[in-house]
């Protein structure tokens, strides 16, 4: 069986206030076109398929159209809400969609039960695991302690109870957004950590055939049958170095995974310059940067005047604008934010009580920091849940 495994549509999602639709448009053109020309018997759609939990009328409008154009192929599609969906909305109509062949898993209590298709060799199971935020899923998945590995495990044991009880030979194949140990993310990711964890361990999977993962935006295999699809566009300049594609991937009669990488459309390359002004306008190896999307970041020791402007000139495309100047990191005019880069909130919050109290917090008082944090993540879920 032929499976076409992406994620991450982002749909309605904007780069640096430039309007992406018409760019994702192309990337569902051409991913129908894949569906066609390479015999693909499948597709799956590991989540955020939108970029926010109530999205604009022309994302919604262009997800109709693609569900409508996998329809007419006749090719099952199977899709997963994730942590920027909302599943709820998600799921509308799910009943009469799978009637169309389009599969729409949002609900965490129908994670054991999958969609079965078949080929010459027999049965494939499909299960799909919407993100599952801990907070809203602890109790239903019967888990003491809100976590991302403990409810995904118990959410895979309802999928390998499943399969067990299927005829011997039953391939397996399961969607989950998640971010898995080994992934590399980027800054577009939101971000999910619960209890200062927010990745869980690959071996939480095992006993499946192929597990398609959505969340990370960089295409990557954490192993033969663990991938990442990736976004298909970039939507930060973390992602100038990834190649946007899809996995097309073969499940052989036993189980045997082979996949290869369909690239994707890139609207307009990425570039990423760092410099003082004057070397940037002047250099000539950046010349071939000058039809990207730029990130200029400037190192000048003192701000020029009319950077952007300046900018432009020679890339018209320049979208972000950064001073850096080099400086010692001890440096007192090393900015508030430079400091931060990088650093988690909770890691913030910690850092505030050693500079205010001259001595970091304690074991009960890290414990509290966590469940502070924990729980603003979860009222931030439970009100997108009911908007």
């Amino acid at each position: 069986m032929r499976l076409l495994h992406t994620s991450d549509w982002h749909l309605g999602r904007a780069f640096h206030r430039v309007n992406l639709l018409d760019a994702q448009a192309e990337f569902i053109g051409h991913l129908v076109t894949t569906v066609r020309e390479h015999d693909v018997d499948a597709v799956v759609v590991s989540g955020d398929v939108y970029d926010r939990a109530v999205p604009p009328l022309a994302a919604v409008e262009l997800f109709d159209d693609a569900l409508h154009r996998l329809a007419d192929l006749g090719v099952p599609t199977l899709m997963i809400s994730g942590n920027h969906d909302s599943a709820r909305r998600l799921g509308v109509g799910a009943g009469l969609l799978d009637r169309a062949g389009i599969h729409l898993r949002t609900d965490p209590a129908g994670c054991g039960t999958p969609v079965v298709l078949a080929d010459a060799h027999g049965d494939v199971a499909f299960y799909g695991l919407p993100y599952l935020e801990p907070a809203l899923v602890k109790d239903a998945f019967g888990v003491d302690r809100a976590g991302h590995e403990s409810v995904l495990a118990a959410a895979m044991d309802r999928v390998r109870a499943d399969l067990a009880a299927r005829a011997p030979g039953t391939r397996s194949v399961v969607l989950a957004h998640a971010f898995v140990t080994g992934g590399r993310t980027s800054d577009s990711e939101r971000d999910i950590t619960v209890g200062g964890v927010a990745a869980v361990p690959a071996a939480v999977f095992d006993g499946v055939d192929y597990v398609a993962l959505g969340h990370l935006h960089g295409c990557q295999t954490l192993s033969p049958r663990v991938r990442y699809s990736g976004s298909p566009l970039a939507y930060s300049f973390s992602e100038a170095g990834h190649r946007k594609s899809m996995w097309l991937v073969d499940l052989g009669a036993d189980g045997a995974v082979a996949a290869e990488r369909v690239d994707c459309p890139v609207p307009r390359p990425l570039a990423r310059i760092r410099g003082t002004l004057e070397d940037l306008l002047a250099d000539p190896a950046l010349a071939r940067h000058t039809t990207a999307w730029v990130e200029a970041t400037l190192t000048d020791q003192v701000r020029p005047a009319d950077p952007m402007a300046r900018l432009t000139v020679r890339f018209p495309h320049t979208l972000s604008l950064v001073f850096a100047p080099e400086r010692a990191p001890d440096d007192p005019d090393v900015s508030y934010a430079r400091r931060l880069a990088g650093r988690a909130d909770q890691q913030i919050a910690q850092d505030f009580v050693a500079h205010v109290r001259g001595a970091g917090p304690d074991e009960r008082e890290l414990a509290v920091l966590r469940e502070a944090f924990d729980a603003v993540r979860a009222d931030d879920a439970l009100r997108e849940v009911a908007r």
